[in-house]
């Protein structure tokens, strides 16, 4: 599978978050998420390994109770059903790949 890059595509999943499905597999899926300074990611957990990179901006990532500042360039790994959520400080690009796929993030 290709995929060409494109400004269109993404939806708004919570305010100031927007993601967009580049490309997936029969076992990953990445998706590349814009987000807002201020916006807020509830914790949350998911059947979904997710391993991700800051393209750029910061952000403070919780996983598993831990707090860390992310700068571009710092990548993490969130086990399936671990508890994680993110406040964003300032406008961020990341880029994350789940497995299994996750069929709700699809186009």
């Amino acid at each position: 599978m290709f995929a060409n890059g494109s400004e269109e595509g993404y939806q708004e999943v919570l305010e100031g978050i927007r993601r967009k499905t580049l490309v997936y597999g029969e076992e990953t899926l990445m998706v590349e998420f814009l987000l807002n300074g201020g916006a807020r990611l509830p914790l949350h957990s998911h059947p979904h390994e997710q391993t991700g990179y800051l393209v750029k901006g910061r952000m403070r990532l919780t996983i598993g109770g831990k707090t860390r500042e992310l700068l571009p360039g710092d990548s993490w790994c969130v086990a399936k059903w671990e508890e994680h959520g993110a406040e964003v400080v300032e406008d961020s690009v990341a880029v994350e790949v789940f497995s299994p796929v996750r069929e709700d993030y699809l186009p």
